[in-house]
């Protein structure tokens, strides 16, 4: 689709309105301090925050690894099926509200199960929020399983084998958490497993650590889809691959500006390799944590790049292509994106 740019000052209303898919969100990572606190009372898990306010004050990383020490003790108030299902519906509400039609829900057993939690316990609270959200959010929504990149691979395959039972409600397996040292030949075996069982396979790589990670994701594990990438922006003939093979990229600005991967979101690498042709896409991570769900990195990277419509356009398609959906559900959402361009022009 191509067009006039329209005005600067009607950007920021198009990137609200425009139907967009995200791909990159862990669903432990968008609950709130309000609901860790309700969760908190309703299971009597003491928190060693006074409030949500002192909760809040305390999200300042230098690092990928200071964040996750914070988010693993939010996840101690999450007992209950009902207590993921209530966390995933407030995700889902804040989505829906985004103009979000498709969303691929990062999630992880191993977490809860070192907590003493059941696999099922967490995958049937998910899979049910996501089984309601037609009907209740006008979207669809599926659960993609992440490994912990920092435990052995012989824990991702306990992992794998205990949710074997639910694969139905589970469309694609990741690698998350810590990256540097943990590269992804470490889950080789698990993802070759994962592949012949069926799922879709992405993971996380080039966030915080080099290049290398991004080729081993791809040519190792056989990934479909690159979790952040952002480094590849540093090997040339990686770029090139990633625009000829359409690897998308699955990019999270504000996660990247709290956890320092950039400066500024003025130096984030996403225009220029969208530019090149890269399928990048912008996605949220962790919202609660890092400032701001899936329309405020939007508008944030926007602003700070000087992007266009047509960037907007280019966004929100590529994460319609890059959804692990069916092709006549592809294509009901790109004529709703379309259909707001047209509007817009």
């Amino acid at each position: 689709m191509h067009h006039k740019p329209i005005h600067a000052d009607r950007l920021p209303a198009l990137l609200r309105a425009m139907p967009k898919a995200e791909l990159h969100m862990h669903i432990e990572g968008s609950l709130e301090p309000e609901l860790m606190f309700a969760l908190a009372k309703r299971n009597n898990v003491p928190l060693r925050f006074a409030d949500e306010q002192a909760l809040r004050d305390a999200y300042v990383f230098n690092n990928l690894q200071e964040f996750l020490d914070i988010y693993h003790a939010g996840t101690l108030v999450l007992k209950t099926e009902q207590d993921f299902y209530d966390m995933a519906g407030a995700y889902l509400t804040r989505a829906q509200a985004d103009n979000v039609l498709n969303t691929e829900i990062f999630f992880d057993t191993q977490t809860h199960t070192g907590h003493g939690l059941d696999a099922a316990t967490v995958v049937n609270g998910l899979h049910r929020a996501c089984t309601d959200a037609p009907a209740k959010f006008g979207m669809t929504a599926s659960l993609i399983l992440c490994f912990l990149r920092h435990l052995s691979e012989d824990e991702a395959f306990e992992c794998l084998e205990q949710v074997l039972p639910l694969r139905d409600k589970i469309v694609g397996i990741g690698l998350a958490s810590s990256e540097v040292g943990h590269p992804p030949e470490k889950f080789a075996k698990v993802f070759a497993r994962a592949r012949e069982l069926g799922f879709r396979l992405v993971a996380h790589a080039g966030e915080e650590a080099p290049p290398a990670y991004i080729w081993s994701a791809l040519d190792v594990l056989k990934v479909e889809r690159i979790d952040h990438g952002v480094q590849a922006i540093h090997d040339a003939t990686l770029m090139q691959r990633l625009v000829q093979d359409r690897v998308p990229l699955t990019m999270c600005p504000l996660s990247n500006l709290k956890l320092c991967v950039f400066p500024t979101l003025a130096e984030h690498t996403i225009r220029r390799m969208l530019d090149a042709g890269i399928m990048a896409t912008v996605n949220s991570d962790d919202p609660a944590y890092f400032g701001g769900y899936i329309n405020e990195n939007f508008t944030q990277t926007f602003a700070a790049l000087g992007m266009t419509s047509q960037h907007a356009y280019q966004l929100a398609r590529n994460s319609f292509d890059a959804s692990f959906i069916d092709a006549s559900t592809r294509s009901r959402y790109v004529e709703r994106l379309d259909g707001v361009f047209e509007t817009f022009l």
